[in-house]
């Protein structure tokens, strides 16, 4: 019996450090710097293989604004990407 009060007792120890933990890289991540932004058309497939695929991007929160980014993995427009980075472009492929 003592045994299994001692284990409950770890258990909620490491559940509060794990919530600390979480906190702590939520607000190091910096989250509030995610803008959402809509795929407005596909443009080219780049890559070695033909997996990135290049995109017009319009950004949710700032309809008149577009730019160019590189997307890997399966993307048509219409999709909503999370950008961590907004200022970067990428460069246009011709």
């Amino acid at each position: 019996n003592t045994i299994k009060s001692s284990l409950d007792k770890k258990k909620k120890k490491n559940i509060k450090l794990n919530k600390k933990i979480m906190a702590k890289q939520n607000t190091a991540e910096g989250e509030e710097n995610i803008k959402l932004a809509k795929v407005q058309q596909c443009l080219v497939r780049t890559g070695a293989r033909g997996d990135i695929t290049q995109v017009r991007v319009g950004f949710l929160d700032d309809p008149t604004r577009s730019i160019i980014r590189n997307v890997k993995g399966p993307v048509k427009p219409g999709d909503i990407l999370a950008l961590m980075e907004s200022e970067r472009e990428a460069r246009r492929l011709r």
